[in-house]
């Protein structure tokens, strides 16, 4: 019997407790409590307790990207970030279309033991947006693939899309979309709008987004399937989104921190770490963003981390890669986004890095309660604290971080799995 007492814990914000772990599972919760012999006790000092983080849209690079991210740095940075589970796109060479490539992909996460690491399979036979994907073997693997996305290219072809979730309406599982119309987009380098028009870049209309997301939502109506929209960015898109819900459309939707801080009017400068798909959008943008998911018509944050190795970033505008690390600072962009101007409280931060990513995800078994008879399953966060970012100090083998030398309120004091420690103090627990 392994036995965890964490101390001076304030589950939600609230008043300061003790929460007493058995076989990770919480069975305890009450002040004043002792540590039983031989049991590890961890000091919160009264840090904020919460259910811990699920990242529905994480780039690990493994296989074929390993110069980038591997498995392993990749679940290093974040259970430093607070996570528990992650998913990790396609994107891979070979890429995640089959029961192998998922299946390595969930055996390494396994391994390493750091973080639950759940593979997204790809929608299309290599991405290619032609042909469908084996979903159900997929599905049956013993990766249990239980969300399905082409990622970082849209599924255009109306049919493919449309069989696609006629497929995952019979499997349970949620098609990912990219939404990114590609006939609009050719070339493009930047947000349309004033911003590209002055720095010479081409842009990227908002209607591209949008018409897609509308289309989708048409398209999952009619399967009575799960849609769910990755990293939105527009406005308008919030617009479309809210008559869907409201039609009884089952659909989800994720924002990432960088479409909730950052805008185009950091693209002056031309350094590509600003560089991202979507791109970085206007303050009008960013605003309804934050609205949006304080309103619940955006459901999750989900960081789209992206690492890219530094010939791939470190290079002219037109030429580099689109992409941003996101899973150690995500909390903080949250905190500084989110929880300072009060647009959500640490109830509605567990809603959405928690328990909405758990419920679309599928996973029984995170996003719970901070309860007893719950898995002690958990991210503790000091609120308090200010940190300055730095790329060369964050887990992954990459450094493309768009909040380099910023100061970011809010850091994880510890992560536990299950019951087990997996980082503290900023650092991770073998």
């Amino acid at each position: 019997m392994s036995q965890l007492l964490i101390t001076n814990a304030r589950p939600y914000g609230e008043d300061a407790v003790d929460v007493l772990v058995t076989d990770g599972v919480v069975t305890t919760i009450a002040a004043g409590l002792t540590a039983p012999d031989g049991a590890e006790v961890l000091d919160a000092r009264g840090a904020v307790l919460l259910p811990g983080f699920v990242d529905l849209h994480v780039h690990l690079r493994e296989p074929g990207g390993e110069e980038s991210e591997t498995v392993e740095t990749g679940s290093r940075a974040a259970a430093l970030g607070g996570f528990t589970a992650i998913f990790a796109m396609p994107n891979t060479d070979p890429v995640a279309d089959s029961d192998v490539v998922v299946e390595h992909v969930w055996r390494r996460g396994a391994e390493i033991g750091l973080v639950d690491v759940h593979p997204v399979g790809a929608v299309t036979v290599g991405l290619g947006g032609e042909r469908l994907a084996e979903l159900g073997t997929m599905a049956d693997s013993r990766a249990g693939v239980r969300m399905f996305s082409d990622d970082g290219r849209c599924v255009n072809d109306p049919l493919i899309m449309r069989r696609a979730l006629e497929y995952a309406s019979v499997l349970d599982v949620v098609i990912a979309q990219h939404a990114e119309d590609h006939r609009l987009t050719g070339g493009a380098q930047a947000h349309e709008g004033a911003a590209a028009a002055r720095l010479g870049l081409t842009g990227w209309p908002a209607t591209a987004e949008e018409t897609i997301v509308a289309r989708d939502c048409a398209l999952a109506r009619e399967a009575r399937a799960r849609l769910h929209v990755c990293h939105i960015s527009t406005a308008r898109t919030i617009d479309v989104l809210r008559t869907a819900k409201a039609a009884g459309v089952q659909v989800s939707a994720e924002v990432t921190p960088h479409h909730l801080l950052l805008t185009d009017s950091r693209l002056s400068s031309y350094d590509p770490v600003n560089k991202v798909n979507p791109p970085l959008r206007t303050a009008d943008d960013t605003r309804a963003m934050r609205e949006a998911l304080a309103e619940g018509v955006i459901d999750v944050v989900a960081t789209d981390h992206a690492p890219h190795a530094a010939q791939y970033k470190d290079t002219e505008w037109q030429a580099a890669k689109p992409g941003m690390l996101g899973l150690q600072t995500a909390l903080s962009v949250l905190i500084e986004t989110m929880v300072e101007p009060g647009l959500l409280d640490w109830h509605g931060v567990a809603r959405v890095l928690s328990e909405r990513p758990a419920e679309i995800g599928r996973l029984p078994d995170q996003g719970r309660p901070v309860a007893e008879g719950e898995p002690a399953t958990f991210a503790l966060v000091d609120p308090d604290a200010v940190w300055t970012v730095r790329g060369t100090n964050l887990a992954s083998k990459a450094a493309n971080t768009p909040y380099e030398g910023m100061r970011l309120p809010g850091t994880v004091v510890a992560t536990v799995l299950r019951g087990r420690i997996t980082a503290q103090d900023g650092k991770v627990q073998e």
